[in-house]
């Protein structure tokens, strides 16, 4: 019998929200998750495609793109990466 769990079962569960799963995603690449939020992590997978989806996308970008450097970019794209950053950082 497949049905939506309540909150109060989810909390039970210890599961992650996706804005919690999207939060941890670089962690989760870079290897720097403790135990139990890599579990918590890699269970959010199973159950959710979106967030499966998110992860391919994440790692399909850091293969294309390798590894940046700062000093690799102009001032003129560090200055406007910095100002898109933080108002992310402020719409989340």
């Amino acid at each position: 019998m497949n049905r939506e769990m309540s909150s109060g079962e989810r909390a039970e569960r210890d599961d992650l929200t996706c804005k919690e799963f999207v939060d941890l995603v670089t962690d989760y690449l870079e290897g720097a998750l403790d135990k139990r939020s890599r579990d918590r992590f890699e269970a959010h997978l199973v159950d959710c495609a979106n967030c499966s989806v998110y992860l391919r996308q994440m790692e399909e970008i850091i293969d294309a793109v390798g590894m940046l450097h700062e000093a690799d970019l102009s001032q003129s794209v560090r200055d406007e990466l910095m100002i898109r950053f933080r108002s992310w950082n402020v719409e989340v």
